[in-house]
């Protein structure tokens, strides 16, 4: 991921929840949350560093926070492969809750799997509010398959998909291997649905949790990017919350054709109603943008 966000960057180069846009009293604007993908971590200046100087230099004033899962950039690159997902959207919470800068509310951008935990963190943890929710090819509806692993390991990458091919849902795989934690298999639907111990439960699949519905309906805006030569993620439909349908692995259905909206299991379909789903689409891979498309497309959410 970082040599991607780099080389493109560079070629262009016990809080209260008010009704309308928050806004830091000081300048006028909305902090923003930053959460990296795999094989990245918060800070590294050709990836994540770079992208936060960028909405710093365009939005004056802003306050963004880049969120680290660790002590370190160390830790936090290995916690986006090994700490439970749940264990991190809670920490994360609580970090939320404990920076006074956010206190008014703010704006979150996910990148990959990011974008889920971040999603995690606007259902479960409405204090401080989140606005806005960026999901930059983010995997709501999970994943099935890893045919391209990013990052700089790819003995971690090889060690994945082994265990994965294993067993996803295998108590071992589940509470330690990050990615088996979105891992959706549409062919073992009753598995991934008994098992999951992230995505099954902020998508609903066990039963409705009325307070997720609620609080995700908070967001004024949920934006979804997919990218159109995407070959890390599959299916990329899951990008804009679409995915394969049960029972097979050809055949893909949208969100609108989905039991989850067609049951409004989580608010989507209300959401969509009142216009706040946002689905973008770029062309190129897996979180291949330029500064020009990013400024254009996204920063108008962030001003």
């Amino acid at each position: 991921m970082a040599a991607v966000l780099l080389s493109l960057l560079l070629a262009a180069p016990v809080l209260l929840v008010s009704s309308g846009p928050v806004r830091d009293s000081s300048n006028g604007t909305v902090p923003l949350v930053l959460w990296h993908g795999m094989g990245d971590n918060c800070c590294n200046p050709l990836s994540m560093g770079s992208i936060k100087k960028m909405v710093e230099q365009e939005v004056p004033g802003i306050y963004v926070l880049s969120l680290m899962i660790g002590k370190n950039a160390v830790q936090d690159t290995e916690n986006g492969f090994f700490l439970d997902v749940n264990t991190q959207v809670s920490q994360v919470c609580s970090q939320l809750a404990q920076d006074p800068q956010l206190q008014a509310g703010y704006n979150a951008m996910g990148f990959s799997q990011g974008a889920q935990f971040l999603r995690a963190v606007a259902q479960r943890c409405p204090s401080p509010p989140m606005r806005t929710l960026i999901s930059v090819g983010g995997q709501h509806q999970g994943v099935y398959g890893l045919p391209r692993c990013p990052g700089e390991s790819s003995h971690i990458c090889d060690m994945i998909r082994e265990a994965l091919n294993r067993g996803a849902y295998s108590d071992l795989v589940q509470k330690h291997l990050v990615q088996a934690q979105y891992w959706h298999d549409p062919l073992n639907d009753d598995l991934y649905k008994k098992h999951s111990l992230f995505l099954a439960d902020i998508n609903q699949e066990r039963a409705v949790n009325e307070t997720y519905r609620k609080n995700l309906q908070r967001l004024e805006k949920f934006v979804m990017v997919k990218f159109l030569q995407d070959t890390v993620v599959d299916p990329v439909d899951t990008e804009w919350f679409g995915f394969l349908k049960t029972g097979q692995a050809k055949e893909t259905e949208t969100l609108q054709e989905s039991v989850l909206y067609k049951e409004d299991r989580l608010g989507l379909a209300a959401m969509d109603k009142a216009q706040k789903l946002v689905f973008l689409s770029t062309e190129g891979d897996h979180l291949q943008f330029t500064r020009e498309w990013f400024t254009a497309n996204l920063l108008p959410f962030l001003r």
